[in-house]
């Protein structure tokens, strides 16, 4: 039962991340939105790390500096970036079934790392995933509730964080995750500052109590919160942790439905069903062999 109520909480807080995103960019610019929650999320991790919890986290040293960078990167600068600009010209909802692609993109990616060949259903996984997001973002299409360059923007963001994903497994870290990921967001916030400097509106933004509500949002109860819970269940059974990553969709679109009055259609059941179908059929694989161990173990 505990794992059941963790699991749902995971569930409902990380699919809000896009429909916080909306109301955040109604008030500043998108560029804007996200280096003010960069800054303020990896440097609270920071000071958390260095002053509360004094003496018990190292510093990056060598090449561990440029692990960080790459990670925050590939992480923060491209990804979230890619995918609050993408909120601009996308609905909410699609920005929650994008999300849900993730394991599809770091299975291929993986792969590809590893020199291994794909298996039938992992392909198969990936072209509904992708066959998914198609069916549900066409009638948004047609009614300027998202646009194929917001598309296209936002999955480059999946493919970004899925290649991030694939390098931090791959890296041998002395860090602990409270100082890599804090290290890896401000890193990525200070290479974004470019980017803010060169093409937001600053005119149009306000620092207005919506502005506040969405960072906090997005850094409370999405970046802290949900990614604890996240990590407590992956510990406790991460073939069964992956299982909630399938509701993230489902309650993405009920959040742009009832908040943001985004439509929901056949398109968007059928393309949601697509999605949820190919993530499960791409990792049946990690299922069979979660079944097959004994139950008192």
């Amino acid at each position: 039962m505990r794992q059941l109520v963790i699991g749902l909480l995971f569930a409902l807080l990380w699919a809000s991340a896009a429909v916080a995103t909306k109301f955040g960019i109604h008030a500043a610019d998108p560029l804007i939105l996200a280096n003010v929650r960069f800054f303020l999320a990896g440097g609270g991790m920071l000071l958390y790390a260095y002053l509360i919890r004094k003496g018990q986290h190292a510093m990056p040293q060598g090449k561990e500096w440029l692990h960080l960078i790459i990670f925050g990167c590939l992480n923060t600068t491209v990804y979230l970036g890619c995918f609050v600009i993408a909120m601009k010209t996308v609905s909410a909802g699609i920005g929650s079934l994008a999300t849900a692609t993730n394991p599809l993109f770091i299975m291929v990616i993986s792969a590809l790392w590893l020199k291994r060949p794909l298996k039938w259903y992992e392909v198969t996984g990936m072209f509904l995933g992708m066959a998914g997001v198609a069916m549900a973002t066409y009638p948004l299409l047609l009614d300027s509730h998202a646009t194929v360059g917001g598309i296209v923007i936002l999955m480059l963001g999946m493919f970004s964080v899925s290649v991030a994903t694939v390098y931090y497994a791959r890296i041998n870290w002395r860090l602990s995750s409270l100082v890599i990921n804090g290290w890896q967001v401000f890193l990525g916030g200070l290479l974004f500052i470019p980017v803010t400097g060169l093409f937001a509106n600053f005119k149009t933004t306000h620092f207005n109590a919506q502005f506040w509500l969405s960072v906090g949002w997005l850094i409370l109860p999405v970046s802290v919160i949900a990614l604890q819970l996240w990590f407590y269940l992956v510990r406790k059974d991460a073939v069964r942790a992956s299982l909630w990553l399938f509701l993230c969709p489902v309650f993405g679109f009920l959040y742009s439905w009832i908040l943001l009055n985004e439509p929901i259609t056949w398109y968007t059941f059928a393309g949601t069903i697509l999605v949820i179908g190919g993530l499960y059929l791409a990792q049946q694989e990690k299922f069979r062999k979660q079944s097959t161990i004994p139950q008192n173990q």
